[in-house]
């Protein structure tokens, strides 16, 4: 576990085109070319009205199952609400998915899951 914690070394953001502006500004933006495939990999992605839940479902599932260099996903709350059923399903230790709030859409405890689960775990 110690080893595959070494490669993890990015945050990727999953959010709206504010909320991942601020990230890119702060450095969090990495575009790698890997070799072994043919295109460009971006540890974010900006979510307008024209993005699908299907869009945003296989974002989330490329960020935590097929790389392993992530060891934090950002995501907006309202993105996660949109796909609930992933990041409520999504129980590995890494990468850490952390829902955070975004200019229009303020944080809400209750839908956040892991409180969720802290809550669960001391049985309130």
């Amino acid at each position: 576990m110690a080893e595959e914690a070494k490669k993890r070394t990015l945050i990727a953001v999953i959010g709206d085109e504010d909320t991942v502006t601020g990230m890119l500004l702060a450095g969090v933006g990495q575009i790698s070319n890997d070799a072994t495939e043919s295109y460009k990999q971006k540890n974010f992605i900006v979510v307008d009205s024209k993005t699908t839940d299907d869009d945003l479902a296989k974002a989330f599932d490329n960020y935590t199952t097929k790389r392993d260099d992530i060891a934090i996903i950002l995501i907006n709350q309202h993105l996660a609400e949109r796909i609930r059923f992933k990041v409520e399903n999504f129980t590995a230790a890494f990468p850490a998915v952390l829902e955070i709030p975004s200019k229009d859409h303020p944080y809400d405890p209750e839908k956040d899951s892991v409180l969720r689960r802290v809550k669960r775990l001391f049985g309130e």
